[in-house]
């Protein structure tokens, strides 16, 4: 049965990620958010003291587009993420993570500031709960 993968996270996917989710996933179509509601995700409001409702509108599009079984990757805000994975339980969905290797450089600037460039390197997806 063919899966697609839908994304509901912060960046573009790489195609080191998307390669990596058509060979061990097996998805056959990979769907991003629309433009709207990753904005809403990409912003979600730091002083809200509760953001479920904030999110119904991406639970509204992943209800309705999505189907049993298929893939969601989810990242980003930790109670978003949260509340989306258990959504996506809910839903008969499989949430998943990319999980990245990680490289920390460290320059001493001459104003006494240092400064770090982190770079990540994705290796493979995780389901949540496993």
């Amino acid at each position: 049965m063919p899966r697609s993968l839908f994304l509901i996270f912060n960046h573009d996917i790489t195609p080191v990620q998307e390669s990596d989710a058509r060979s061990s996933l097996g998805v056959k179509q990979i769907i991003n958010m629309p433009p709207d509601l990753k904005d809403l995700w990409r912003q979600i409001p730091p002083d809200l003291p509760e953001i479920s409702n904030y999110l119904s509108p991406v639970k509204d599009w992943l209800a309705g587009e999505a189907k049993k079984n298929d893939y969601v990757l989810i990242q980003g805000d930790f109670g978003a993420c949260f509340i989306m994975v258990n959504f996506a339980f809910k839903k008969g969905l499989i949430p998943i993570y990319s999980t990245t290797d990680r490289e920390v450089a460290e320059k001493q600037q001459l104003d006494g500031t240092v400064r770090l460039v982190h770079n990540f390197k994705h290796q493979s997806y995780r389901k949540y709960g496993v």
